[in-house]
């Protein structure tokens, strides 16, 4: 069993910044890749970034160049920083993952999400 615990969203005004983390916890024997992907009311829930095992991350064009994904492989952690947010960020940010666990078999838990509202 694998949990994924995203904290760090709220709300922030136009230009500002955030950063969100997410913490995987259970029988981890390997996280293979992690995501973001972001939900916004009546809209299809899209990728954010996304970073394989010891590759570089991968960017939706809408958010290249303002935010950031990184890795803590020791701390099983990933970080998403939000930078020059706007208001058609705001959504609810999910973590995903493809975990690894002791069993040997290959898990993709999701995190419960957490809600970031930027004022124009």
């Amino acid at each position: 069993q694998v949990q994924l615990v995203e904290s760090g969203g709220g709300l922030v005004q136009a230009g500002g910044s955030l950063r969100l983390s997410c913490v995987a916890s259970g029988s981890i024997r390997s996280i293979n890749a992690m995501g973001w992907y972001r939900q916004a009311p009546g809209k299809q829930r899209e990728l954010v970034a996304q970073v394989n095992s010891g590759g570089n991350p991968v960017y939706a064009d809408s958010v290249k160049g303002r935010f950031t994904f990184a890795r803590d492989n020791a701390k099983n952690t990933g970080y998403l920083q939000m930078n020059s947010l706007k208001p058609e960020d705001t959504a609810v940010y999910y973590c995903n993952a493809v975990v690894r666990v002791t069993t040997g078999a290959t898990l993709n838990p999701w995190g419960q999400g957490t809600q970031v509202t930027v004022s124009s």
